[in-house]
């Protein structure tokens, strides 16, 4: 295949298509709106899964650096109330099929095996245009324009590329959270290193919760999850630390001291993440051309599966693209069908892990699920 294709997004999906399509001889570009590959953190841990997130590294040639990744006993789960009492303590036996690396460092090593100059930072989109026969034009905020012939979407949750082939927009899904950091938490913060544990950590109450995980380097990263209508955000100034660290809190008046210090004590301005999803099953017909991946075409709340399945779409539609070298309609169909029906699968086997959380019986609804015992409120 000569046609070169053009990808929008340099986040784990569009990279893993690029990596794949690399490996297979295929031209490619990804245009990213961000102006540098550290401008901004790129979250926490991910866990990859086999048959998605570790197949598609496979497809990209790059188990093997992937390993050198994986941080050791992040794979335990504890599960608090409240006031800090342990309700369930999973510890990490080796045995797991789900290891955990930084996303960032993953992120990275998929831009180091590509060819210099694959990526174009600084490069926002404003508007993508179809111009007929398959091709469109994407302009960018800098005034400059590309022509692609093969479109990608691989810009997530607000995708410029999405209106092209659907007009299904995101919505809010009721939940928002405040992103911390503690940094050297084993010396400067030892209370809550001790409450994290050695993985991850759920402390939970209807309606709230606090989901932490250890990182390297000492660092914990904590998601302070709220149930609450879009107005409880959008009537202040968000950018506000101060503010917004204090409304925070104020929902978890009462809780361990170990626990709020998580949000209270940040090493950073926290970060306010409303939780936007797609409709489940949403698809679209086939657009020439163009198509979307990842978040851009399955947008949901989280629930561990999404940054798997960007990769395994990436990996999956370089695969057909390299299959159907003379026919890229054919491969971006082949593409598209696979991509539902994996959708479909996943929606369908959700277990609704993210809302039981916080849901009015928490946290006993969530020691239920992993548990396989009835809840006990």
């Amino acid at each position: 295949m000569t046609t070169p294709v053009t990808i929008l997004g340099a986040g784990l999906g569009g990279l893993t298509l690029a990596r794949v399509l690399h490996v297979h001889g295929i031209p490619a570009t990804v245009f990213e709106a961000e102006p540098a590959p550290n401008a901004r953190r790129q979250g926490g841990l991910l866990d990859l899964h086999p048959h998605s997130g570790q197949a598609a590294l496979d497809a990209a040639g790059l188990t093997e650096e992937f390993r050198k990744l994986i941080l050791p006993g992040r794979e335990a789960y504890r599960v608090m109330d409240r006031a800090g009492n342990v309700l369930l303590d999973l510890p990490d036996d080796g045995t797991g099929e789900r290891p955990e690396a930084p996303r960032g460092e993953l992120r990275q090593m998929l831009l180091d095996s590509l060819p210099v100059g694959t990526v174009r930072w600084g490069h926002k989109v404003t508007a993508v245009r179809a111009l007929g026969r398959g091709r469109h034009q994407v302009e960018f905020a800098d005034n400059t324009t590309v022509v692609a012939d093969l479109l990608i979407g691989a810009d997530g949750a607000w995708s410029r590329v999405r209106p092209l082939l659907s007009k299904t927009a995101p919505e809010y899904f009721g939940v928002c959270s405040a992103e911390t950091f503690l940094f050297d938490a084993e010396t400067l913060h030892r209370a809550s290193a001790e409450a994290v544990g050695a993985g991850s950590l759920f402390a939970l109450a209807p309606g709230r919760g606090l989901l932490a995980h250890r990182e390297g380097g000492g660092t914990l990263h904590t998601y302070a999850q709220l149930k609450k209508p879009q107005d409880w955000f959008t009537d202040f100034d968000t950018t506000d630390a101060a503010a917004l660290t204090a409304r925070v809190a104020r929902e978890f008046d009462g809780w361990a001291p170990e626990l709020t210090a998580l949000i209270t004590d940040s090493d950073t301005p926290p970060a306010l993440r409303p939780i936007f999803t797609l409709s489940a099953g949403h698809r679209w017909d086939r657009v020439p051309g163009v198509t979307l991946l990842g978040d851009a075409a399955h947008l949901r709340a989280p629930n561990g599966e999404g940054a798997n399945l960007a990769m395994q779409d990436g990996a999956e539609l370089g695969r057909a693209l390299a299959a159907h070298p003379d026919d890229a309609e054919a491969a971006l169909d082949a593409h598209e069908q696979a991509m539902f029906a994996r959708a479909a699968a996943v929606e369908a086997d959700d277990d609704g892990f993210y809302t039981i959380m916080i849901d009015d019986y928490a946290p006993h609804s969530l020691l239920a699920l992993m548990t396989g015992a009835e809840p006990d409120a």
